[in-house]
C-alpha cells in the first residue's frame, strides 16, 4: 500500500489538480504523474507493484509523446477493471523450459507486471548462453510495446518483441477482421547514447490513432481501412464501427501479421486474435492474449566490433539525409517532459481519481 509520504505527495497533487480547474491544461512532473496514475489504479482494484507497473506504461508514453497508448488508454483501462475479465492481481507462473527458453502462464492478468517477474531469469538466460527467448499466455497487454524492450537496450541486450490482440485487421484482400493490429517493437544498444527502438503495428495505423482521429473529427488516409460494408473509407468513425483496419504494404503487412499470430499466439499457447471472446463484457477492452520476446546478447555473438558497427550504420544513415534515428524523437520529447512537466487535463484526471470503483461483476 502506499506510505503515508506518498500519500502526502499525492493529495499535494490533487490540490495542484483542482487548483488548476477550469484550465485546458496544468503541468505535472513525470513522477508526480506516475504516483497520481499509481494511486488511480489501486483503487480500480489493482495492488500496488502491477499498479505501479501499469501506470508506468500510461506514463512514460505520454511523457514521450506516444498519446494514443498514453492517458488516452485510462479510461479503457478502468472500464475493463470494473468488470471480471481481466484479474488484476494475477500471479504469473515463470518456469524455466529448454536452456534459452523462459515460460510465462500470466494466469490471466496484465502482460506488464508478468514480464517484470521473467527478466531477471530472460536476462540470465540470455547473458549465458547468448540467446533467450521468453513466451507468455494468457496475458493482457495494453500498452506501448517499446517500453517492454527499450529497458533491455538500456542493459545492452537486443530484444525484439510482438504481441497478438482482439481481432481489429482483415487480411490481405479480405474485408473482415482475423488479425489484431499486431504491433511489434525492436530495440538496439548505442554506445554511450540512447538505444536505437521501434514499435509499429501491422496495419497502416494503430488502433489508438484511428480513435484520436475519430475523436478530434480528422479524416485518416486512403487505405486506412474499410467500412462495415467492406468499402473504403477515410471517416475513422465508420472505421471503428463495425468496420476494419488494413494491413500496412497490402501482402507484406499481411505476411508480418500472420507471422506474429504463430509466434506470439500458436508458439506460446495463446489465443488467436479471432479467438477472443468478448461477448460476454461489451466494457472490456483489453485482449487476453500471448507475447513473444526474443533477447540477444550481443557480447557473446562474437562479433567484439558490434558497438562500432551499430554507429556506422547510424551516421550512414544520417549521411543519407534521413532526418532521425527510430526513438530519437520519443527521447527528445522525454527531455522536454523532464523539463517542463507533462500537460494534462486536470478536470479528466480528477474525474478518474474521484469515481467511485465498483468490484469486479
Amino acid at each position: 500500500m502506499p506510505t503515508a509520504a506518498s500519500n502526502e505527495a499525492i493529495n499535494g497533487i490533487v490540490d495542484r489538480l483542482r487548483g488548476c480547474v477550469g484550465s485546458d491544461t496544468c503541468r505535472l512532473s513525470p513522477e508526480g504523474l506516475l504516483g497520481l496514475i499509481t494511486e488511480i489504479f489501486v483503487r480500480a482494484g489493482v495492488p500496488a507493484g502491477p499498479a505501479r507497473i501499469l501506470a508506468r506504461t500510461c506514463v512514460h508514453a505520454e511523457r514521450d509523446g506516444a498519446h494514443s497508448h498514453g492517458l488516452h488508454r485510462m479510461p479503457a483501462y478502468l472500464a475493463t477493471l470494473a468488470t471480471d475479465w481481466v484479474t488484476p492481481g494475477a500471479r504469473p507462473r515463470v518456469q524455466e523450459s529448454a536452456s534459452g527458453t523462459v515460460l510465462v502462464d500470466a494466469n490471466n492478468g496484465f502482460a506488464q507486471p508478468a514480464l517484470a517477474q521473467a527478466m531477471p531469469l530472460l536476462t540470465r538466460k540470455a547473458s549465458e548462453a547468448g540467446v533467450a527467448v521468453m513466451l507468455m499466455k494468457n496475458s493482457h497487454h495494453f500498452g506501448a510495446l517499446w517500453l517492454d524492450v527499450e529497458p533491455l537496450a538500456e542493459q545492452g541486450f537486443v530484444a525484439l518483441t510482438m504481441v497478438n490482440s482482439s481481432s481489429h485487421m482483415a487480411p490481405v484482400g479480405g474485408t473482415k477482421p482475423v488479425y489484431g493490429t499486431n504491433p511489434m517493437a525492436f530495440a538496439c544498444p548505442r554506445d554511450g547514447r540512447p538505444p536505437i527502438v521501434f514499435d509499429q503495428a501491422t496495419s497502416v495505423m494503430a488502433k489508438g490513432d484511428i480513435q484520436l482521429a475519430a475523436k478530434s473529427g480528422r479524416p485518416v488516409p486512403p487505405g486506412t481501412g474499410l467500412d462495415k460494408f467492406g468499402k473504403p473509407t477515410e471517416d475513422p468513425a465508420e472505421i471503428l464501427d463495425g468496420g476494419t483496419l488494413l494491413p500496412f504494404g497490402g501482402h507484406k503487412g499481411s505476411s508480418i501479421a500472420m507471422m506474429v499470430e504463430i509466434l506470439a499466439a500458436a508458439l506460446t499457447g495463446g489465443n488467436f486474435s479471432w479467438e477472443i471472446d468478448k461477448s460476454g463484457y461489451t466494457n472490456a477492452h483489453t485482449s487476453r492474449a500471448g507475447q513473444f520476446l526474443l533477447c540477444i546478447d550481443p557480447r557473446l555473438s562474437g562479433e567484439n566490433a558490434f558497438a562500432q558497427r551499430i554507429e556506422a550504420l547510424a551516421r550512414t544513415l544520417m549521411e543519407s539525409g534521413q532526418s532521425r534515428l527510430p526513438g530519437d524523437r520519443r527521447h527528445a520529447n522525454r527531455k522536454r517532459a523532464e523539463d517542463e512537466g507533462i500537460a494534462v487535463n486536470p478536470a479528466l484526471l480528477l474525474s478518474w481519481y474521484d469515481a467511485p470503483r465498483p468490484g469486479p461483476a
